[in-house]
């Protein structure tokens, strides 16, 4: 016998039917809807412009005395006195050391006396040489007669001349006993006390002075940078400026040293151990900061880059074998790779030498997984303000 049929069954598997349909219908157009397209990365980026700027090198270096004098004594002797304090200013021409004196003027007294002696029988053989010469015109007395006469005579004359330069010789070892600076300047230790004997152009001097106003700083520079600097200044890269020849100083602990030295000359010979030569430069020091044998760090003025790009460090990367790149933004909005060939570093920015062109578009920020050739969003990059207004970087937008 057939069922009924109940209405209310009927509804409702009509309405499972319903939204069984609904359902289907709709992941249907989940799978074929498209994805969602990515946004653009954004980028920052800053323009390069020449600039003008002033190009120094900072080389290590050492100070040395103007003038320095060893002392030594030139006559052998004791020592009575010392006649000045040791660190003290000293002036050319002072007496330092004063030798026993007894001997030399003994020496002195000798060559007088040898000297008046050979003068007192002057006369005498010039009146015999004379006498002899008239006999022997009328043959009272033969020749070898006026011949000793002659001799003698002229072997009087030499002594004569002899105890002369023997005297002077002993005036100078007497003044030789009172031992002198040559120059002036401070005076170091002293390496002998009284009492002590010394001998003359020993190897081991008395005291050294020491003229440190003005004074003068050594640099090393390698032959390599030179060349470079010679190089920028022949195809006009760098261009003299009336500070080419200046010098500045940073003394050893990081102070400034308030002087502006001047670059007297650069050695003509190259040092083979370290490749390079020494440039020399004289500073001011009346007020005897700098002694000799400091380490400073000389700052050298090169010339003047009319033309120079200047590129933020964070804009700089490099590659797994340590070559320096950026990217910029190309005219289709897209990340470029470009070598770059770096100079040196100015601040917080990198002197580019080659690489980058006037008018690139150089990514600063929004580096991160950033790949050639991506599409990105670039705009100016802004400089952040520090508290006292001034910008984090030096970097200019353009």
């Amino acid at each position: 016998m057939q069922s009924p049929k109940n209405p209310s069954v009927r509804i409702s598997s009509f309405l499972i039917l319903f939204l069984s349909a609904l359902l289907f219908v709709g992941c249907n157009q989940q799978k074929t809807q498209a994805p969602a397209q990515q946004p653009l990365p954004p980028v920052s980026f800053v323009t390069m412009a020449p600039e003008k700027i002033a190009l120094a090198t900072e080389l290590p270096g050492r100070t040395a005395a103007f003038k320095l004098a060893e002392i030594r004594p030139q006559v052998s002797g004791l020592i009575q006195k010392r006649l000045f304090t040791e660190g003290a200013e000293v002036r050319a021409g002072q007496i330092l050391y004063q030798l026993d004196p007894q001997p030399f003027t003994a020496a002195l007294n000798s060559a007088e006396a040898a000297l008046a002696r050979a003068r007192a029988s002057l006369p005498s053989l010039k009146a015999r040489a004379a006498r002899v010469n008239e006999l022997v015109a009328v043959k009272a007395v033969s020749q070898q007669n006026y011949d000793d006469a002659a001799a003698a005579l002229v072997q009087a004359e030499a002594d004569i001349q002899f105890w002369q330069a023997s005297l002077e010789s002993a005036r100078i070892n007497l003044q030789y006993t009172q031992v002198q600076a040559p120059i002036s300047g401070r005076i170091g230790k002293s390496n002998v006390t009284v009492g002590a004997i010394v001998t003359a152009y020993q190897p081991v001097p008395l005291a050294i002075i020491q003229q440190i106003d003005p004074i003068y700083v050594d640099v090393p520079q390698s032959t390599s940078d030179l060349l470079s600097l010679k190089r920028r200044l022949e195809d006009r890269r760098l261009v003299k400026n009336e500070n080419h020849n200046k010098v500045t100083l940073i003394q050893e602990d990081g102070t400034p040293d308030p002087h502006e030295g001047t670059l007297q000359f650069s050695d003509i010979s190259v040092d083979p151990s370290t490749g390079s030569v020494t440039l020399r430069a004289l500073f001011p020091n009346s007020d005897a900061e700098l002694l000799p044998g400091m380490y400073v760090q000389a700052r050298i003025q090169e010339g003047v880059n009319e033309q120079a790009l200047l590129v933020p460090q964070q804009g700089v990367a490099r590659d797994p074998k340590g070559k320096p790149y950026a990217l910029v933004v190309d005219a289709e909005n897209k990340a470029a790779y470009r070598p770059l060939t770096l100079d040196r570093a100015i601040g917080n920015r990198w002197l580019v030498a080659e690489g980058l062109a006037a008018g690139d578009r150089v990514i600063v920020e929004g580096l991160t997984m950033l790949r050639p050739g991506t599409q990105v969003q670039a705009s100016p990059f802004v400089p952040e303000k520090t508290s006292t207004g001034a910008e984090k970087s030096p970097a200019t937008a353009n």
